[in-house]
């Protein structure tokens, strides 16, 4: 009988278990897909059924990629201060800010295996090819301004060339020549309209959806604070046309350590510095307030950033 009364309660117990654990999931939510969108002043519409689709691959994507697309809205308000202004200066459509996040995440050291390297990922060849100085103590591409000028040069080049932005945007990820061949093959103008290799026919794509969120973050579900944010390090200028014994000696007299040095710095690729051509070099110093967050100076490059 004790058996009995045992198997009894162990029934009503797994009964429970099971009323009590019945899964409940968060509500996922399938981002809004615009009819169309102005990117560099053209507007492409999202109608036609590839489009609408890539599109959607890429936006769903980056919305509920949380900790990576929170990382480059973050970043943003530190970099498109130092980068609008150049891509202005030089004729470029502001959009072409988010082929930077596409390209390294708005990363300034970021590289790739196929040793691309920087905010706009140049492998050596190409950069070399812009102006950037490359080498075992310099690497330009590193340097933000010089490979945002040079980036600027090459989307310039390759716009006189398509006369469309998508095309543009497709050659900076799989080159000139693969573009142009492969328009001319397939009998179109518009890279859109181009069967090519998944990562190159989804570039454009994920530049949209990077536009669409970091204009927009509480729109695709990213809400941030104003303490969150990450702000531009103010910095003073030193120039030298001289070779640098030793970099970490440099920096501590200075005032700072050469990890600072390095953050602000990143082109800068050795220990050492040998500068045989007397070439002038310009190196950041940050500025000790700008280094801790309770005495930076705090600015929002767009207030669609913030917690409303």
């Amino acid at each position: 009988m004790k058996n009995i009364y045992i198997s009894i309660i162990l029934i009503f117990a797994t009964l429970s278990c099971f009323a009590q654990d019945t899964p409940k999931f968060s509500k996922v939510v399938n981002p809004i897909i615009p009819k169309s969108i102005t990117f560099a002043g053209q507007k492409i519409d999202f109608d036609r059924i590839d489009m609408y689709e890539r599109l959607d691959r890429e936006l769903t994507s980056l919305s509920y990629t949380h900790g990576n697309t929170l990382l480059v809205i973050k970043r943003a308000n530190r970099l498109f201060p130092l980068l609008a202004p150049i891509l202005k200066e030089n004729g470029l459509p502001l959009d072409f800010l988010y082929l930077a996040c596409t390209e390294s995440m708005l990363d300034a050291r970021a590289y790739s295996p196929a040793k691309a390297a920087g905010i706009w990922q140049f492998i050596p060849a190409t950069g070399k090819l812009y102006g950037l100085e490359i080498n075992d103590y310099v690497d330009e591409r590193l340097n933000l301004e010089k490979a945002t000028v040079a980036a600027c040069k090459y989307l310039k080049e390759s716009y006189e060339k398509y006369g469309n932005w998508e095309s543009v945007a497709c050659a900076y990820n799989a080159g000139n020549g693969r573009i142009t061949s492969e328009l001319a093959k397939q009998q179109v103008s518009s890279a859109f309209d181009l069967h090519l290799n998944s990562e190159t026919s989804r570039y454009m794509f994920r530049i949209l959806a990077y536009k669409l969120i970091i204009e927009n973050p509480q729109k695709y579900g990213f809400y941030i604070t104003e303490s969150q944010l990450y702000y531009p390090v103010e910095c003073d200028v030193v120039e030298i046309n001289t070779p640098i014994e030793d970099w970490p000696t440099w920096a501590k007299e200075h005032g700072i350590t050469f990890a600072q040095l390095r953050e602000q710095n990143p082109w800068i690729q050795a220990k050492h510095f040998i500068n045989k051509s007397g070439k002038t070099y310009k190196i950041k110093i940050p500025q000790k307030e700008s280094l801790y967050r309770s005495s930076q100076k705090k600015s929002v490059y767009n207030p669609n950033w913030l917690n409303k």
